[in-house]
């Protein structure tokens, strides 16, 4: 059985519908990519599955559990970490705080501390600044903080929306690292992200959108060589 399943989900912002009908799933321990145009539906589809806007139609099981009758703030608390687009951290806050502030759903002090020093160790660069405002973080080490803060919750799934946006390549690069060991380490991923090449070389599958069609599917590498692929988004 699939850890995530998606079946005929319709979604409207109105009378637009930004989500067609789309149907997908996600097995443990992949890294799924969502890739496709600005406007596609990809953040949409994140923003659905962790229930901050309302599906019309369809179903969204996360490990048997429908998701669509599941209140949002009781999401994190199922194994599901989202990483918005934007990284949207506490900026008034220090890291410390804010790596914190992603446990909240969880009680076990000793366990929390555990889980601090993993993320500490994946991200040298929050321990030097913990004590920091994250609002004077770089663009890049904001990006870590989210992914962070995602961790503490210690989730099964973690949600990734354009985790390179505005990133220097050095970043990406280095973004791109922490999702390949995120997963190595059991956590499954689903991830939208601009930077198909980048989306597709880390990936398992591979979903492409298209106005809130699911227009092809299948093996990472594969839709790598796909002609329409690469003429739409890999820029060859």
């Amino acid at each position: 059985m699939a850890m995530l399943e998606i079946k005929d989900l319709q979604v409207y912002y109105g009378v637009i519908q930004a989500i067609k009908g789309i149907s997908f799933e996600v097995n443990q321990g992949e890294v799924i990519a969502l890739i496709g145009a600005n406007g596609a539906g990809k953040t949409t589809i994140l923003h659905t599955i962790t229930g901050l806007v309302p599906a019309k139609e369809g179903s969204i099981m996360f490990e048997g559990k429908d998701l669509l009758k599941t209140p949002a703030h009781t999401i994190v608390a199922l194994g599901m970490a989202h990483v918005p687009e934007g990284r949207r951290i506490f900026a008034d806050l220090t890291v410390y705080d804010n790596l914190k502030l992603g446990a909240y759903t969880r009680s076990d002090k000793k366990e929390i501390a555990e889980t601090l020093e993993k993320v500490f160790e994946r991200f040298p660069r929050l321990k030097e600044r913990r004590n920091q405002i994250a609002g004077t973080l770089s663009g890049g080490e904001q990006q870590m903080l989210a992914m962070g803060r995602a961790l503490m919750s210690h989730p099964k799934i973690i949600l990734m929306d354009e985790p390179s946006m505005g990133l220097s390549p050095l970043f990406v690069t280095e973004i791109f690292n922490i999702i390949k060991e995120i997963s190595a380490s059991g956590t499954t991923v689903l991830l939208v992200e601009q930077n198909a090449k980048k989306a597709l070389a880390i990936a398992n599958r591979a979903y492409v959108l298209e106005t809130g069609n699911i227009v092809l599917a299948g093996d990472a590498k594969v839709l790598m060589d796909d002609d329409s692929v690469k003429k739409a988004y890999l820029g060859e």
